[in-house]
């Protein structure tokens, strides 16, 4: 059963590979997920971002409406290879956001 287990999630990760543009993601995530489940992860990436920000825990429990257990469960992996990509990844977005927005206003 074992050997089931990770051969199931080694095609689950492989599908997600596949998987090549935003669109692409945000139709099988949509169908995939429950709402809610969608709901719960997002806001969990969210808080960890808000986290590296450097916002506090009351601000987060009132923006996102997460309770503090949540923030803290994030809290703990914030040192998580795969979190680290995450936020790496967000902030690189943001970061050539921000540049294409100066670029803009300079043409």
């Amino acid at each position: 059963m074992q050997s089931l287990q990770k051969e199931i999630v080694k095609t689950f990760f492989q599908t997600l590979e596949d998987i090549k543009t935003k669109r692409d993601f945000e139709i099988f995530f949509s169908d995939f997920l429950t709402p809610k489940e969608l709901e719960i992860f997002s806001k969990r990436l969210a808080v960890a971002y808000w986290l590296k920000k450097g916002r506090n825990y009351e601000n987060i429990k009132n923006n996102l409406k997460v309770s503090t257990r949540t923030i803290s469960e994030v809290k703990k992996l914030m040192d998580t290879p795969g979190i680290k990509l995450a936020l790496k990844k967000m902030e690189a977005e943001e970061w050539a956001n921000v540049w294409s927005e100066k670029i803009k206003k300079l043409v």
